[in-house]
């Protein structure tokens, strides 16, 4: 039998240079943190996380790997996200992906349960209308 690795807090592997998240627990209690690393995916990550989950300033093409529920907020901003395929589909808290070159809504959570922060890549403008025809969101759209 597979011994799960639980970590009932927080967990915190920001600035250490990581270029993959192998290794990583697979159920965090509250937050998980791996800003400002050098991840290119989510791969290895927890598959349940209760609190909030930061996933900024990497590197990351991608979401796959992200759990399909995060309780709290979900901040994938200062990435190179062009789609938000594996994202959650499920946020408790506010959807955070500005600053990532994106041109699709491909992978915005079904559900957001306050507000959206969201950005494209240049010439590329999401309505507020074509937002919520994919998302129900609870709190407001900020487009930055």
């Amino acid at each position: 039998m597979k011994e799960v690795m639980v970590v009932h807090g927080m967990f915190h592997c920001a600035f250490n240079f990581l270029s993959s998240l192998e290794g990583a627990p697979e159920k965090v209690g509250r937050g998980f943190y791996c800003y400002n690393n050098s991840l290119t995916s989510l791969e290895g990550a927890p598959e349940k996380v209760g609190g909030n989950y930061n996933c900024t300033y990497n590197s990351l093409k991608t979401l796959n790997g992200a759990p399909a529920k995060v309780y709290g907020y979900f901040d994938c901003s200062y990435n190179s996200l062009t789609s938000l395929e594996g994202a959650p589909e499920e946020v408790g808290g506010n959807f955070s992906c500005i600053y990532n070159p994106l041109i699709s809504l491909e992978g915005l959570p079904k559900k957001i349960g306050e507000d959206l922060y969201i950005s494209s890549a240049k010439g590329i403008y999401f309505t507020k209308e074509e937002i919520r025809k994919v998302s129900n969101i609870k709190g407001r759209i900020i487009n930055v």
